[in-house]
């Protein structure tokens, strides 16, 4: 199986203050997930999702920068950089404090519609 970079995606998203990295490897795919300070996808991803709520199943790795989740259940979490997570449907999440956060992404269903218009 080849191996591949980020620095060449096959697909690159931009919707407001997020780049969404896209890699086909063999018969899998990833992304890198980079967002800007002031990141909230209630404000950035709901205009291009359409639903109230992301409905992504997200399962990665936060390599820099922290995010908060809050889960439609009421239910909340931090991510820092480090942090392997799993995020099931039906959240809102944003950038916490002033720096980029960068992720990468494993779920095939979120990598092939994440902030996709």
């Amino acid at each position: 199986m080849p191996n591949r970079s980020f620095d060449s995606p096959d697909e690159t998203r931009t919707p407001d203050k997020t780049k969404v990295d896209v890699i086909n490897i063999g018969n899998a795919k990833a992304s890198r997930v980079t967002f800007q300070p002031g990141w909230k996808w209630t404000d950035c991803i709901k205009p291009v999702a359409g639903t109230d709520t992301c409905q992504v199943h997200h399962f990665g790795v936060l390599v820099a920068g922290a995010m908060h989740v809050v889960n439609g259940d009421g239910s909340e979490m931090d991510i820092a950089a480090g942090d392997v997570y799993v995020i099931e449907p039906g959240h809102d999440a944003w950038v916490v404090g002033d720096d980029v956060t960068v992720g990468y992404e494993f779920d095939p269903g979120a990598v092939a519609t994440f902030a996709k218009t």
